[in-house]
């Protein structure tokens, strides 16, 4: 089997990658909006700063979560629940893109 060279690899897989955000971009965008409403929502009732509410939110959906900034009430705990649930949404939505342009990359047959 003839592999392309990694120039014309990389360049396939940035074009399919462009083109699979570019598609996806509306449930992304909903996603990274969800995160950050409720991390602003946590910060107001906690009584957090703007930048304290969006570190929470992704640090929170990217299921890192160190510790350093912690949800007290039981509601906000539970909006915390839906940042982590929703970043599980985006880390896959957003492995599941790059797989598509790997895919796409590989199994190209135009040689442009």
């Amino acid at each position: 089997m003839n592999r392309p060279a990694p120039k014309t690899l990389r360049r396939r897989f940035l074009l399919a990658l462009g083109h699979a955000l570019s598609v996806t971009w509306p449930v992304l965008s909903a996603i990274l909006a969800i995160q950050v409403t409720l991390g602003l929502l946590i910060a107001f009732v906690e009584g957090w700063t703007v930048g304290d509410a969006i570190y929470f939110a992704f640090v929170t959906g990217l299921t890192i979560g160190y510790g350093d900034i912690v949800p007290r009430q039981a509601l906000t705990r539970a909006l915390a629940v839906g940042i982590g649930i929703s970043g599980l949404f985006l880390t896959g939505l957003i492995a599941g893109i790059a797989v598509y342009a790997m895919r796409t990359a590989l199994t190209d047959r135009n040689t442009n």
